[in-house]
This record gives C-alpha cells, structure tokens and sequence, in this order.
C-alpha cells in the first residue's frame, strides 16, 4: 500500500492549514520534516524543514497510528499557518520523498472503506455531510455518516440470518424428524424485517427531497406577478419583469433555505394560448416542471387555478398582485403576504420531510425494494409448505445480499469511482 498526502483544509489564505498523510511512510514523513519519531497522539509543535535543510514554518504536528485513525493507517498531519506559500512548500517536501505520492480524490475515505472504518452508506453520509447547505441537510447527513443506518441493516441481515439458518436445518435433516416446527418463527422474522423495509423504503422519498432540494413551482397566467414574487421571495432582481406578457420564457430558479430545508423556487412562463412557438415551449416546459415539482403556488385574479395546472392536495391557490386587485393575497412589489405564503410553504414541507428513513439515495430505495419483494417471495414459499422451504431460504438470502450491497459488503465496486471522485483530495 502506498503513502498518500494532500492538503486536507480549503485551498487560499486562512488562518490554519491542515496537511494530511496517510500510510506506512506516514511516520518517516514525520521523521523527515520535523525532525523527530512521533509518539501516540499528543500534538507536538516543530519546526518543519525540508529535505535540504531549509525551514518551510513552524506547525503543529499529530500522528495516529494504524487502527486509531480515519483510514485505519498510520496518519500523520500538520497543522501549519494557512498561507498558500507555506502549503506548496510542504507539499513539496513530500512529494520529495520516496514512496510518497499525491492523493486522488476521495482516496483517503476509500481506505478508510478497505480498511473497515466506514461502510459504503456511512461514505455517502461523508460526501452529504460535506456538501450540506442547510440544518436539514446537516441533520440528516450526519446520522448516516454516525452509522445509524448501517446498524440498522446490520439489525435485518441478524433477524433474517437467523431465520435462513432455521430453513436449512430443516432441509440438512429433511429425512428425519424435526421435533419443533420452524415455520412459526421464520415466518414472524421475515415479515417483522418486511415491515420495517417497506417503512424505510417510503420515507427514502422525502429523504432523497432533504438531500436535493425541494421544489416549489410559482404558476399563472401572464402578467399575474410570479416574476416580482420570485425576486421579492429571493431579494434581488433574479428574474426580468415587464408589463409585456411573455416575457418569462425559460424557467427561473432560486435557491433558499426554509428553516432548515433546502428549497429552490421556481419562477415559470405565464400559462394562456399562444401562437408564438417559443413562447409556447416555454409554457409547456413550465407546465413539465410543475408536475414534478413538490409543490405548486398558482397565482390568480379571481381565486381559480388555469385550467391546464392539476392542483394536488398542498397546493396553494393564492390571489396576485394584491396591492392592485385588493383583499387577501401577496403582492411581491408592496411584501403583502409574502411572509404568510413562506410560513405555509415552509410548513407543508416541513411536514413531509418528517417522514423521512434513512435511506438517502435511489440506490438505498432499490436495495430496500428488493429485500421486500424477495421476504414476500419467501412467505409465500412458506405458505406452499415445508416441501418450498430450499426455495424461501434462496428469497432469504436474496434479501439478506440486498441489505448487504446498501452498506458495501458486496457488489459495490462499479459504485465506487463514481462516488469518490465527489470528493475533494483531502478527503
């Protein structure tokens, strides 16, 4: 296994930098630079020099020993002062040394994979947890990246363990009496784990929302106010607003956060017939990103959505350009209502996103899918009688390879390249 180095903070000036070393050379490095054999983990502050003696900074230097450190390699780190000449200089003086190389992206947690420090689900908390714009994002991330759902896979492959283990009894001892009947427990196992898969499987939806982002779709018929509303609710001029009808072609998109929750707004072409074919893609590109936007506020003039928008239940049909038309409504030019319309997009999302599992990707959903089609492919073995039960033990172990793949016991290496190079070098 070779050495590997990067720097392991953001790049430009700050007040500290963080230079990380992983691997069997990691100790030499030490040596090397510093001048002395690290001991345990007490941080030791050492003027650093390169391999021709000259003096890079004066830094604080630490070293985990294998089995003790985020790759379960020996690793070493300084901490230097964070200037952008100091970094390069240090970087250098480990590339000058033999056996040591530069890091690729995410090499340093794909270690810490081989080696058993982190399953496959708690890497990809890793890379949410890093790139998590929000407190729901933050929240989320981090309960995966803890383990949480590995334990919890861990917790269904034991049950569904225990519950093939007693099927194969029966079929080793197929010619002889069994004196207790397997049937009764094996079938609790797998429909309590079936149970508890679908629950977790359901709430993935409003997890993988967490992650990427809600969307919130602003429809109407043009001249309605949905491009004033959109730059009121983003506080600057992010889309173009004129008393011309179809000036909005294309859809506008604003970011925010929403208590937490990360939710972009999106500002839509104004919905009538028209004869203009640009304007006309426009509005059926407005109508397509409605449909699979989470929630839909369609702005009116006389309290009744256009017919061509299918309004679901949380859907808000408000009255626009209330400063004009009057009575209750929001008016992105005066702020009228825009608070309120916030708070109750805020908590219907905030509604759904309470149902989420921990299974944060598609990937975590197919796998939860799978094991519960094969535990009701073995229940249904059962029900046929003992003679199916070598066919409910294959479904069992289906189920119990699918758990195994969403944590990366097995069948993950095509994933790997793709999630790792999200990763920055010092991670």
């Amino acid at each position: 296994m070779s050495t590997i180095y990067s720097l392991a903070s953001a790049r430009g000036k700050a007040g500290v930098a963080v230079i990380r070393v992983s691997g069997p050379l990691a100790r030499d490095c030490v040596v090397s630079l510093a001048g002395i054999a690290p001991s345990g983990r007490a941080p030791s502050l050492r003027r650093l020099h390169s391999v021709d003696g000259v003096l890079i900074d004066g830094a604080l230097v630490l070293f985990f020993e294998a089995g003790h450190s985020f790759t379960g390699e020996d690793v070493a780190e300084f901490q230097t002062h964070g200037s952008p000449a100091i970094v390069d200089a240090l970087l250098a003086a480990l590339s000058a040394i033999d056996g040591v190389q530069l890091a690729e992206p995410g090499e340093f947690t794909r270690r810490a994979l081989e080696n058993g420090r982190l399953d496959l689900a708690q890497v990809e908390g890793l890379a949410d947890l890093i790139d998590a714009e929000t407190e729901a994002q933050r929240r989320q991330a981090i309960r995966v990246f803890d383990g949480a759902l590995g334990d919890r896979a861990e917790a269904w492959r034991r049950d569904l363990i225990r519950a093939a283990a007693l099927l194969e009894a029966t079929i080793d001892f197929a010619d002889e009496d069994i004196p207790v009947d397997v049937t009764p427990e094996v079938k609790e196992l797998a429909t309590s784990v079936q149970a508890q898969l679908i629950a977790e499987a359901q709430g993935s939806h409003a997890a993988e929302r967490i992650r990427d982002g809600f969307e919130v779709a602003i429809l109407g018929e043009p001249n309605i106010g949905k491009s004033t509303l959109l730059n009121a609710l983003a506080g600057r001029h992010a889309a173009i607003t004129s008393s011309i009808a179809g000036t909005t072609r294309d859809v506008i998109e604003v970011r925010m956060d929403l208590n937490g929750l990360p939710v972009t707004f999106l500002d839509t072409a104004g919905l009538r017939d028209t004869e203009d074919e640009v304007e006309a893609l426009g509005i059926q590109r407005a109508l397509d990103r409605a449909e699979k936007a989470d929630l839909r506020v369609v702005l009116t003039d006389n309290g009744k959505a256009p017919s061509s928008v299918t309004l679901e239940r949380d859907d808000l049909v408000i009255r626009g350009k209330s400063d004009i038309s009057g009575g209750e409504g929001v008016s992105g030019l005066t702020g009228e209502g825009v608070t309120k319309l916030v708070a109750d997009v805020t908590k219907r999302l905030e509604t759904r996103a309470t149902g989420a599992s921990l299974a944060i990707r598609a990937r975590h959903r197919e796998a939860l899918e799978t094991g519960v089609a094969s535990l009701q492919n073995a229940l249904d073995e059962l029900e046929r009688g003992m003679e199916r039960s070598e066919l409910a033990a294959e479904e069992l172990r289906i189920a119990i390879r699918a758990l195994e793949s969403m944590v990366g016991r097995i069948d993950v290496e095509t994933l790997l390249d793709e999630i790792f190079a999200s990763f920055c070098l010092g991670k």
